[in-house]
């Protein structure tokens, strides 16, 4: 077997820089390579729970100095980190788990770093967004990823009208203890006939996928006390576009045939609308036969 080492040495691992390590979401096996030979090399980790992070570390016979930096330290924390590489130290950085930044600390610590003059280095790995998207199927061709929804119904509810005509698929997370009432606001929000992938536990012992609709979610997570346990990942289907209706633009056609042949009528009305020709022009020659 090729030796750790060897497989990194195509990399550059500077000093005085931060690396931004993805770490599992749930099975260990999914560290990488690139990671495990990183947060070996570094010098100190900062670590958004220093006790998950001592326990995924000691799994693989890591031992390092570990730094809390999480959502309400994140500020302070940062500048300790720029102290220590102006020290000339490499600080690799984790979250719980998953890819830092991406609904978890990290954000600020990378502003911070990057604004002190020093170099910020991702290791991409596994991340609960893409593992969740690479099994959605056909109809997730673009998306926007819009992490935790707020917690409260009637703030629920205002951040998410303004998405009910949004046309991509929308990937939200959710923790059990929301999740019926998440995709019930959904469903009101969006319409029950959307599609819906419920992502539960993905790469865990009970990793759970259900594709249904939105108005079927909130059934199915209540016929299993199971279904509801676990963090989650929710996929939504985007809006449909809107069908033209046959009759948007009879005004204006109408007007055009006082002056212009049918076929003239829906040439020009094609030219200032964007809309088929064709179907324009079957519609002026219905109006024409109605006068």
């Amino acid at each position: 077997m090729t030796p750790l080492s060897e497989l990194a040495q195509g990399q550059h691992y500077p000093a005085s820089a931060l690396y931004v390590v993805a770490t599992p979401i749930g099975n260990i096996a999914d560290i990488t390579l690139r990671a495990l030979h990183v947060l070996g090399l570094v010098d100190r980790i900062a670590a958004e729970d220093t006790r998950n992070t001592g326990q995924l570390l000691s799994r693989y016979g890591i031992a390092k100095p570990l730094v809390a930096v999480h959502q309400h330290n994140e500020r302070e924390a940062a500048r300790r980190i720029v102290e220590y590489l102006q020290a000339g130290e490499r600080i690799a950085y984790v979250s719980d788990a998953g890819t830092p930044g991406i609904s978890d600390p990290g954000a600020k610590l990378v502003d911070a770093v990057r604004g002190a003059g020093f170099a910020v280095v991702p290791l991409p790995g596994a991340s609960a967004l893409a593992t969740a998207l690479s099994v959605a199927g056909d109809w997730v061709a673009t998306f926007t990823f819009l992490g935790f929804l707020p917690t409260k119904a009637k703030q629920r509810a205002a951040a998410l009208a303004p998405l009910a005509k949004h046309p991509h698929a929308m990937v939200f997370y959710e923790a059990p203890h929301r999740i019926i009432e998440t995709v019930q606001a959904l469903a009101d929000a969006f319409g029950g006939e959307r599609r819906l992938l419920i992502g539960r536990e993905l790469t865990k012992l009970h990793e759970a996928l259900h594709r249904c609709t939105l108005a079927e979610g909130p059934k199915w997570l209540e016929e299993d006390a199971n279904r509801q346990r676990g963090e989650f990942v929710l996929v939504v289907e985007g809006a449909h576009a809107e069908a033209e209706g046959e009759h948007d633009h009879d005004a204006l056609l109408g007007l055009l045939l006082e002056e212009l042949s049918v076929s003239g009528a829906a040439r020009i009305a094609a030219a200032l609308t964007g809309a088929s020709r064709n179907a324009l022009y079957t519609r002026a020659l219905a109006l024409k036969k109605d006068d």
